[in-house]
C-alpha cells in the first residue's frame, strides 16, 4: 500500500442511495475543471477553502465588522456584506461569529482518517450491498488521495464508485479507474459546442474516456441531466442516447437527472453571482420523452428526481 495521502474534502454525505448501489456515504471532493451553468456545488469548484454566510443567523451584533480588514465587512438590511477581495481575515471573522453565521467549507484529511471515518458504516454497506462514492467537484483531481484511499477500503472489502465528468488525460484516469468498481459518468451534451457553452470545456477528452472506461469491464452508470435552455436540444439528446448504446453492455442504466435549483442559496452565501438568473421549469415530459428514446435503444432508463 502506498504512503499515506492527503486530500481536501468538504463533507461526508452518509446513508446516501442515489450514488450507487445500496446504501452509501458519498464524499464530496474539493475542485473541479469544469464551470456547469447549473452547478448545484458551487462551493466545491475550486481547492480553497470558503466561507459561507447565512444572512437569516445575523443579529448584527458586530463582532465582524469590528476586526473585519480594510472595513470589508459592513451591515446589510439583512446579514452583513461582504468585500471578499478586500478582507484578508475572514476566518478569524468566521471564528467570533456567536450565532455561527459563517459555515467554513473545505478541510484537509489523511487518507487514514478517511477510511476510518468511512468504515463506522461498514454494517450498512454490507446489508444492502452499497459502499462509498467519491464525488465532488470531481474526485479524479486529487488522484493519487483517492487510490491511496481505494486500496485502504477495498482491503477491507469495500465496493467503491467514482462520480466523475472525466475531464482528466487518459493516463491519469485509467489508474484511477482501475482502483474503483463502478464509474458514475456524467455526459452533460453530445457537440462539442453545447458542451462548451455549459460547462466552459469541449467534450472530447470526455468522450474518449468513456469509451476506454466501457472495456475495462467495469459497471457504468451514465448520467444525463437536462436543462431546459441549455442542454435540451432534443438532435443533441437523441445524439447522447446513441453515443451511450455504443459503449456496449459494460452500461448497466442510464439516470436521466432532473434540474433543481437547490444550489442557488449557495452562490449568494459564498458572494459569487449565479449563472443561472431566470427561473427555469422542468420540462417532465420532455424528461420521459427522453427516457422512452433511450429505453427504446435498450438501454435501461430511469429517471432521477
Amino acid at each position: 500500500m502506498s504512503d499515506e495521502k492527503k486530500g481536501y474534502i468538504s463533507t461526508i454525505q452518509l446513508y446516501s442511495t442515489k450514488d450507487g448501489p445500496g446504501i452509501r456515504s458519498t464524499v464530496f471532493f474539493m475542485g473541479c475543471n469544469l464551470k456547469c451553468k447549473w452547478c448545484s456545488n458551487p462551493e466545491l469548484l475550486t481547492p480553497d477553502v470558503k466561507y459561507m454566510h447565512f444572512e437569516h443567523k445575523c443579529i448584527h451584533c458586530g463582532a465582524c465588522v469590528e476586526i473585519a480588514s480594510n472595513h470589508s465587512i459592513t451591515f446589510a438590511e439583512k446579514g452583513c456584506r461582504i468585500d471578499r477581495q478586500m478582507c484578508s481575515n475572514l476566518a478569524e471573522c468566521a471564528e467570533i461569529c456567536p450565532q455561527n453565521a459563517y459555515e467554513k467549507i473545505g478541510f484537509e484529511i489523511s487518507s487514514e482518517e478517511l477510511v476510518h471515518k468511512l468504515m463506522r458504516d461498514k454494517e450498512f454497506y454490507s446489508v444492502s450491498n452499497g459502499g462509498v462514492t467519491f464525488s465532488g467537484g470531481d474526485s479524479i483531481l486529487q488522484g493519487d488521495f483517492i487510490v491511496d484511499v481505494a486500496q485502504r477500503l477495498h482491503a477491507q472489502g469495500i465496493h467503491i464508485a467514482l462520480d466523475t465528468a472525466g475531464n482528466l488525460c487518459w493516463e491519469k484516469m485509467k489508474v484511477i479507474v482501475e482502483h474503483v468498481d463502478m464509474v458514475l459518468y456524467d455526459i452533460k451534451a453530445y457537440a462539442g459546442e453545447i458542451h462548451k457553452i455549459c460547462t466552459a470545456v469541449d467534450n472530447t477528452l470526455i468522450l474518449s474516456n468513456i469509451k476506454h472506461i466501457s472495456k475495462m469491464n467495469k459497471d457504468i452508470i451514465i448520467r444525463m441531466i437536462i436543462v431546459p435552455g441549455f442542454n435540451d436540444d432534443m438532435d443533441d439528446v437523441y445524439q447522447r442516447i446513441v453515443f451511450i448504446k455504443s459503449l456496449g453492455p459494460s452500461v448497466k442504466r442510464v439516470d436521466i437527472l432532473e434540474y433543481h435549483n437547490l444550489g442557488s442559496g449557495k452562490y449568494a452565501r459564498l458572494g459569487i453571482e449565479n449563472p443561472i438568473q431566470q427561473i427555469i421549469c422542468n420540462n417532465y415530459s420532455l424528461l420521459e420523452k427522453v427516457k422512452k428514446m433511450a429505453c427504446e435503444l435498450g438501454l435501461n432508463a430511469a429517471i432521477l428526481q
